[in-house]
């Protein structure tokens, strides 16, 4: 291949994952041409895109973009993406490698995962399923600062309404 066919393609590739943060990295050894395009076609349904990359020119892409993910440059390898958290992702590619487990008992075999990138960050595929989405970590952070702001309101209000309550009570009582 020449230098200028692999120059576009990384240039393509460069596009296609420059916005992407988190990504699920797959093997597919020996899966038919027609599970293959099944699987793709449930995912595409779930707004997963797959991507089927050749190893020296996406780690030299993915080095570039800032996300160096390594132990993973054997065999075949295909980029899923999508979701903008890595846990819908993971548990999208879950639910479908199950559905395609009962189809064909081998599936698992001939598909498997290698990685996961979360946020540029690789993990395994195991820690992505667990990761909080955006909405669950900002739900968290919210849930942290509301529970001693409300203790702390609390706090502050006590005294300062017992205190107005006597500034009432002596403010009615008739003068001596």
């Amino acid at each position: 291949m020449s230098k200028v066919i692999k120059q576009l393609q990384m240039d393509a590739m460069k596009k296609t994952f420059g916005g992407v943060k988190s990504l699920v990295v797959l093997s597919q050894t020996k899966l038919s041409a027609t599970a293959e395009n099944q699987m793709r076609l449930s995912l595409r349904k779930k707004n997963v895109l797959l991507h089927q990359v050749k190893n020296s020119l996406a780690k030299k892409v993915f080095d570039d973009l800032g996300m160096p993910v390594k132990d993973i440059w054997g065999g075949s390898t295909v980029f899923a993406y999508g979701p903008e958290s890595v846990k819908e992702l993971g548990k999208m590619l879950e639910a479908t490698f199950n559905e395609m487990g009962k189809k064909d008992p081998k599936f698992k075999e001939k598909v498997t995962v290698k990685a996961a990138v979360a946020d540029g960050t690789q993990v395994t595929f195991a820690e992505a399923l667990k990761m909080p989405t955006r909405l669950e970590a900002i739900g968290e952070v919210v849930g942290m600062i509301l529970g001693p702001g409300s203790q702390l309101a609390s706090i502050l209000q006590g005294p300062g309404g017992q205190l107005a309550s006597q500034v009432e009570t002596k403010t009615k009582e008739p003068a001596a």
